[in-house]
């Protein structure tokens, strides 16, 4: 499909413009997103067609349009015919006695590799693109393919691992595959063969994000001189593209208007009388009238976005953009996809090596070219978690004449925080006392206080009552209306009374008091 020959023999490609526009609409495709399944996804988001070659002995040579698969997209790309090169031998076959039955010969087809083809004749004739590029793509599927990933990096996807298929172990020396954590959103790089082979330890086993950050800032470092030849590449990108996918609607409402003229045509041409063919004739061409029409009317249903190019706002838009790379690349509209395809293009691979406290991250570039990073291990969480040495000390400070809830707003104001980022709370304080085995000298509760006095000089209700000589329930109800400064933190918690020298000559009884006794 795509080709055909001339009159004097001779390969040509094929004179109905639709079908040449179709053919190279998928090499381009796979230029730009350097995947089979992309350009699969394109042609099915745009809803664009595809033509074929029937050979059937009733319909043999007639073109049908029929969605994209992506067995033809690989088959297109594989076949050396569209670079403009005459091929013999890319399958060989054996044949081989089959035993234990009649005898005869059973042969079995095989691919030759590229190397070992036989006859190879390029620029025979007219191609859709040239030999380096057919080798480029074939190479780009070879690269793309899962298997013995150890030598491939694999298609791009859609994670957020920014160096997905290209991470090597630096111990070793194999791919590296990539997992994720429970939010979904930070990698995590892994090294399992020896535990998928062996039933070993695995090898290594490295959180990504800081990784990615680290790699991500080096590119774009590197990408500073070229920012501005990355920006009119990416706009004419996007002004071929709404032109090809334009392009291709347009052909097909002109093949769809002519065969509505075809079609008029036979109907005026037959006989008025004959109603047998004049039938077939009218509904014929009733039916190409409601094709063009649908097809007229998904045309005009397509989003404004994908049916015009690039205008000159969007231009200055993109152009001005192009001063802050990093703007570009941080921005929410940029897929992790997109973000990958341009580290690729760079670099070769990444080997990650752990260490006690720093992680090794040698990049070899696509020139060859080596950079090594050191990038700091991530904190266990357990550190993460741990409240700050500072917090520790001022705690331990302020435990002598403050109480925890006094500590705790002392901190906050301070600035402080806890060791999960939050707000310190009494019960938080508490817990810091207990697990570094700081002792309050203002406890909440009297037992902790033996003397009775605590660090800010306040007194339990029992220690005032026998300084002053009086009972429990005087101190108490001289707190109640008053007479004497007592806090509690709680209802019908303990109590502690502020008593100064002069509040104690004052209040101060002579003799104890007792409550009588009743019978």
């Amino acid at each position: 499909m795509g080709l055909s020959y001339d009159p004097t023999g001779r390969v040509v490609l094929d004179p109905d413009e639709e079908i040449q526009h179709a053919v190279r609409l998928v090499f381009d495709l796979f230029a730009q997103h350097r995947s089979a399944l992309a350009v699969v996804k394109h042609f099915a988001e745009h809803r664009l067609l595809i033509p074929d070659r029937l050979w059937t002995r009733s319909r043999k040579g007639e073109v049908v349009w029929a969605p994209l698969r992506h067995a033809r997209v690989l088959t297109l790309l594989h076949n050396p015919f569209y670079a403009g090169a005459y091929v013999y031998g890319r399958t060989k076959s054996r044949s081989r006695l089959l035993p234990g039955e009649a005898p005869r010969i059973k042969a079995r087809s095989r691919r030759v590799s590229r190397v070992d083809w036989p006859i190879v004749l390029r620029n025979h004739h007219e191609g859709y693109l040239s030999w380096e590029q057919f080798v480029s793509n074939v190479q780009q599927l070879d690269d793309n393919r899962t298997f013995r990933a150890e030598e491939r990096r694999g298609a791009v996807r859609e994670g957020s691992a920014l160096l997905q298929g290209v991470v090597v172990c630096g111990r070793c020396g194999r791919r590296m595959g990539v997992r994720y954590m429970a939010d979904g959103r930070r990698p995590i790089y892994v090294c399992g063969h020896l535990h998928r082979d062996f039933a070993a330890k695995t090898c290594q086993e490295l959180r990504g994000d800081g990784i990615d950050q680290a790699v991500a800032q080096l590119f774009l470092q590197a990408m500073q001189p070229a920012q501005l030849q990355l920006s009119l590449a990416t706009l004419q990108q996007l002004e071929e593209r709404a032109r090809a996918v334009d392009r291709h609607w347009q052909l097909r409402l002109e093949r769809a208007r002519y065969e509505v003229e075809l079609a008029r045509r036979r109907y005026v041409a037959v006989d008025p009388e004959n109603r047998l063919v004049a039938r077939s004739l009218e509904r014929d061409w009733d039916e190409k009238l409601t094709d063009l029409d649908q097809l007229e009317r998904e045309y005009a249903a397509r989003p404004a976005k994908e049916s015009l190019p690039v205008n000159d706002t969007e231009r200055a838009r993109i152009l001005a953009l192009a001063k802050d790379l990093p703007l570009v690349w941080h921005a929410p509209t940029t897929t992790a996809t997109e973000r990958k395809q341009l580290v690729r293009l760079l670099i070769k691979d990444v080997t990650l090596t752990k260490g006690q406290i720093t992680i090794r991250v040698d990049i070899r570039w696509q020139t060859s070219a080596c950079s090594t990073l050191e990038v700091t291990r991530p904190k266990p969480l357990c550190e993460i978690r741990r409240t700050a040495p500072t917090v520790i000390a001022r705690v331990r400070e302020l435990a002598a004449i403050f109480t925890d809830q006094q500590i705790a707003e002392r901190l906050t104001a301070e600035g402080f925080r806890s060791g999960q980022g939050g707000r310190l709370s009494a019960s938080k304080v508490n817990w810091i006392r207990y697990a570094y085995q700081i002792t309050s000298g203002c406890p909440q509760g009297p037992a902790a206080c033996p003397q009775g006095q605590r660090g800010d000089g306040r007194y339990s209700t029992r220690a005032a009552a026998a300084l002053l000589n009086v009972n429990v329930s005087t101190i108490t109800h001289w707190c109640q209306t008053g007479k004497l400064n007592g806090v509690q933190t709680a209802p019908h918690g303990p109590r502690w009374v502020m008593l100064t020298p002069e509040l104690i000559a004052t209040l101060r009884k002579l003799h104890p008091q007792h409550w009588a006794r009743h019978t």
